[in-house]
């Protein structure tokens, strides 16, 4: 019970709490940074000097971050995939680096202008190059912390998986579209009921089946979900969306056209003004 409460908070909480983690992260790292460099520095620069250098730095890769998340989301490393990924993200550090040197070298001439002074950041592809080195690390600490947090959070959460055909003999049930699927979930598996599904979202490169209050990402595509899905149960809503007719409890008209589905445990589900008659028709409702 405890495990499910804390993951319930969790999920609830998840978007506020991954934004905290790398603020303090970043913050945390400019702060040691500004320490040490002032330490190495020290009786021969202004005691300010090290904090602007560290922390234009810092400012220049929170702004990247959303960028580098985006990217680990569009091309995401796992182990079946990481040959033909590695080097686009490889490629994606050498603007990541040109942009955080642009921003920081801004950021520092404005600092040493209000000061009074000058900032001088020395021959552009010498440094460049230093500074390479160090952002593609950083790059790749990100990517790295991203990849380790995705493993984390689909072993709380769970992942599902399409039954496979035996290697012999027929199936105990259709393959095509299965009855149920088989889900992992903190190094157990165990078979769920498609009829319990509530709705699917697509997230990504996975599918993800929404059951209970939890999402168990499925590797599949919209397209390639909905040949596998009972069409007299669940109904496509929206290009992102399916919901299970038998959760679904009320359809609320919006002035855009399209609607907005309410299921059986308060969620909100959108659905499109494309498939919102189709919809109507088979929930039961006339327009």
């Amino acid at each position: 019970m405890t495990t499910t409460r804390g993951y319930t908070f969790y999920q609830r909480w998840r978007r506020p709490l991954e934004v905290t983690a790398w603020l303090l992260f970043i913050a945390l790292n400019a702060v040691f940074n500004s320490i040490d460099s002032r330490i190495d520095h020290a009786g021969r620069v202004e005691a300010w000097e090290p904090w602007v250098w560290e922390w234009s730095s810092a400012l220049v890769i929170l702004a990247l971050l959303p960028a580098v998340i985006a990217v680990e989301r569009r091309w995401p490393i796992r182990l079946d995939n990481w040959r033909r990924n590695l080097p686009l993200h490889v490629l994606a550090s050498v603007p990541f680096s040109l942009i955080h040197v642009g921003g920081m070298i801004a950021l520092r001439t404005l600092a040493y202008a209000v000061s009074g002074g000058h900032y001088r950041f020395g021959p552009w592809w010498f440094n460049f190059g230093y500074e390479y080195l160090k952002d593609i690390r950083t790059y790749f600490v990100i990517v790295g912390t991203l990849v380790l947090y995705r493993l984390w959070w689909l072993r709380q959460q769970g992942e599902a998986k399409l039954l496979a055909a035996p290697d012999e003999g027929a199936p105990v049930e259709p393959v095509e579209r299965p009855e149920r699927f088989l889900v992992r979930k903190l190094g157990k598996e165990f078979l769920l009921n498609a009829s319990e599904i509530e709705w699917l979202q697509a997230s990504g490169n996975y599918v993800n089946l929404h059951v209970r209050g939890r999402d168990y990402p499925l590797r599949a595509t919209m397209a390639g979900i909905e040949e596998r899905l009972d069409p007299a149960r669940f109904v496509r809503v929206h290009r992102s969306h399916f919901v299970n007719l038998d959760y679904l409890v009320e359809i609320e008209p919006l002035e855009s056209g399209d609607a907005r589905l309410q299921m059986r445990d308060g969620a909100k589900i959108p659905c499109s003004r494309r498939y919102r008659a189709a919809l109507r028709e088979r929930f039961g409702q006339a327009d």
